[in-house]
């Protein structure tokens, strides 16, 4: 009898952990997996796409994460469901999400000079705001260097990393117009830094990455040895080869994390449920900034603000050696796409509309 009950106890377990996985993640109908992975299979030869993998949250729910091709090319190791891969600017939500968490505790001001919170940031003709920052409306430079955006320089953190541009005149009066910029998103992560009192990467772990539940997300290095992280590719005259070393710690809070699908939707799930900010938060990061003149742009904090099928979108793409990316949040319907891809220089775009156009209508 007592085995019995012990048997017992040990099957009741079981089954519910199994009821708390079933919870967790719901499976799209058959026929509707079946259209995704044709539209995906499809854009994956006509781009010739190594590998990818991709994550689907229908009612803020995740119930669809698949890998497609190889994660490594070379040693036929496929991709997978849990492949990491560079998130390249799909940094700038999750740096933006944590300035806005430090906006609500009072600890950093949308409208002081940046400079009270990043002090390594030198002064500039005109006063610059963590406000502009978010919305690209600074005026600090983006990359205009030959092979800048690849570079393979190691700085030893945030601030470190501040001395590629931080000497060079703004572009243009701040909040005179839109121009993006992945430095200002540096100098944000160096103002993270200075009001927390908390590394980068140290500070959006505990405050963003683990209430979201984001399992394998982190600042990328090259040194560190990260399971399942995808080997990056380019293509050359039609070919794919390796892509070309490059160090993301010269932007990392602009460009220089690394995640999955799957982290990518929670996070998505996370921000919309007010898990890391509040909802009146996100509305602000969710509105479409203005410039001086009155001009809208097609950015707020962190996300481009578009239109689909008459609703809200709210996205983010990634382009970087090794890696392209795309984050798409339809709020109304509850749907979360990402798609992270080992192959840089490709538009996801027709990709992720097939997807949507599938999944508009189902729940």
């Amino acid at each position: 009898m007592k085995r019995f009950s012990a048997s017992c106890l040990i099957f009741l377990s079981l089954l519910s952990a199994v009821t708390v996985r079933a919870q967790q993640k719901t499976e799209l109908p058959v026929e509707t997996v079946k259209k995704i992975e044709a539209v995906i299979e499809s854009e994956k030869a006509r781009l010739k796409i190594p590998g990818l993998s991709v994550a689907i949250a229908v009612g803020n729910q995740l119930r669809y994460a698949k890998g497609f091709g190889m994660a490594d090319v070379e040693n036929s190791i496929p991709a997978k469901a849990e492949t990491v891969y560079r998130t390249a600017s799909i940094a700038k939500p999750m740096t933006a999400t944590a300035v806005m968490q430090l906006v609500e505790q009072g600890k950093i001001d949308l409208d002081s000079p940046i400079q009270k919170y990043c002090r390594a940031f030198p002064e500039k003709q005109w006063p610059i705001t963590a406000r502009l920052i978010l919305s690209h409306q600074s005026g600090i430079r983006h990359y205009k260097l030959p092979g800048e955006s690849r570079g393979v320089r190691h700085f030893k953190g945030v601030e470190d990393s501040l001395s590629l541009f931080k000497d060079d005149a703004l572009l243009h009066e701040p909040g005179a117009k839109f121009s993006y910029t992945t430095y200002g998103y540096s100098v944000l992560g160096c103002a993270i830094e200075g009001a927390s009192g908390e590394f980068y990467g140290a500070y959006l772990r505990d405050h963003v990455f683990k209430p979201a539940g984001m399992e394998r997300t982190r600042v990328d290095d090259q040194r560190a040895v990260i399971a399942d992280r995808a080997r990056g590719y380019e293509s050359l005259m039609g070919q794919i080869v390796n892509a070309w070393l490059h160090d993301t710690s010269m932007k990392t809070a602009g460009g220089g994390l690394v995640s999955t699908p799957v982290d990518l939707v929670r996070f998505a799930i996370a921000v919309q449920s007010a898990k890391i900010v509040k909802k009146e938060t996100l509305q602000q990061m969710w509105t479409a900034s203005k410039t001086k003149d009155g001009q809208e742009t097609v950015y707020g904090f962190g996300w481009e603000v578009r239109q689909r099928a008459g609703m809200k979108l709210y996205a983010h793409g990634g382009n970087q050696s090794g890696a392209s990316s795309l984050l798409y949040v339809l709020p109304e319907k509850g749907i979360v796409i990402a798609i992270m891809t080992n192959l840089q220089d490709i538009r996801l775009d027709d990709m992720m509309n097939g997807i949507g156009k599938i999944l508009i209508g189902v729940q």
